[in-house]
């Protein structure tokens, strides 16, 4: 694991650590919190939590459930209303009109289009409800802000992507560079830390948005391939996992192999992907801390109780509103430093990963 890698393990560790300890804190908190919470109805509060999509499996498998144990260890008389808006803004628009009928305090939402959802925020708002955007800042008069260091995430990627070139990583080496979607302002921020790695360094010949979609993403790469020569492509930048699905499908079948392609998630295909030497890193944003600092957000403000001690820094959202955020460090892995990661984490086992079309490429990288 290399320098930057290690920091960033540390950090983590010191970071889940810290929600830990600062939930802990809350839900100790003295009679006369409890006496405020309870008067304002904080006690047995309604917290909504609204996720984008559902292709993207980390949000059903990962974040919804640690986010709910969480909120009912904080606060046992609280419920948490669900709603998935299954990649269309126009649903999640409607999903925060229900949530506000529903009689909701707080809202979580992680926005499918970020600028989109900023008029159903300020109606939120204006009804009382405190809004809490999560992984991506979504525009609008937002309470608070849990997500990871987002350019940290794209220079992560990129440097991934150098380290696998190696001696090829050259001004003349060819580059794909697959995006996501740009109403996802996180998309713009993976985007400027890659490039703050990779410019200069590589010759970023083909640029496009893969709108976090695999089909997407695989025409685009099928383009590129069409365009430069498939010999003349040197590695493939994908802002994450499910689009690097798509674009390993596309080198297979332009008889590409052997170059880097990067991802971010740490999916489970994702990491038998970079098991079985298809794709070359992935970055881990660990789901527990992000959901379990979101729940604790959420409780807290349903509560009425003040939230500076978690959102320790501020980001400025599109819309140019300044959201007290707290933001946790990704991690760049790679078939190196698996076992250290989202196996030692319980993300997965390593019976998941090593099913049977990945036994004999999980034996040759020590994970049998």
């Amino acid at each position: 694991m290399n320098t930057r890698m290690r920091r960033a393990a540390v950090a983590l560790i010191a970071t889940t650590m810290a929600v830990s300890m600062a939930a802990c804190g809350k839900a100790g908190d003295d009679k006369k919190s409890d006496s405020s919470s309870s008067s304002s109805g904080g006690t047995n509060a309604k917290i909504g939590l609204l996720l984008p999509d559902s292709v993207t499996t980390r949000y059903e498998k990962f974040d919804k459930p640690y986010f709910e144990a969480k909120v009912k260890e904080l606060c046992s008389g609280c419920t948490v209303e669900y709603n998935n808006a299954n990649a269309s803004a126009a649903t999640q628009a409607q999903q925060v009109s229900s949530m506000i009928t529903k009689g909701v305090k707080v809202i979580v939402i992680s926005a499918q289009d970020s600028a989109a959802i900023k008029s159903s925020i300020q109606q939120a708002v204006n009804k009382g409800i405190k809004v809490v955007a999560y992984d991506r800042l979504a525009q609008g008069p937002v309470s608070a802000y849990v997500s990871f260091d987002n350019v940290e995430v794209g220079k992560l990627q990129g440097e991934a992507l150098l380290t696998s070139l190696g001696s090829k990583a050259t001004t003349k080496s060819k580059i794909v560079m697959i995006n996501g979607d740009d109403a996802d302002p996180n998309a713009a921020m993976f985007k400027k830390g890659a490039h703050e790695a990779l410019d200069g360094k590589v010759d970023i010949a083909y640029e496009q948005s893969g709108l976090w979609k695999d089909t997407v993403a695989n025409q685009k790469v099928t383009a590129a391939i069409t365009q430069l020569g498939a010999k003349n492509i040197a590695g493939v930048y994908s802002a994450n996992d499910g689009m690097a699905g798509g674009i390993a499908t596309a080198l297979k079948g332009a008889g590409i192999s052997g170059i880097p392609l990067t991802g971010q998630d740490a999916e489970l295909a994702g990491i038998q992907r970079i098991v079985a030497g298809t794709q070359s890193s992935t970055v881990y944003k660990a789901f527990k801390p992000e959901a379990e600092a979101a729940a604790t957000l959420a409780v807290d403000l349903a509560q009425g109780k003040s939230i500076t001690s978690l959102a320790t820094t501020t980001q400025t959202s599109g819309s140019g509103n300044k959201v007290p955020s707290q933001l946790l460090v990704p991690v760049s892995v790679t078939k190196a430093n698996i076992k250290d990661t989202v196996i030692k984490d319980g993300l997965y086992t390593v019976a998941q990963i090593c099913t049977a079309d990945y036994a004999a490429a999980c034996k040759k990288a020590g994970l049998s």
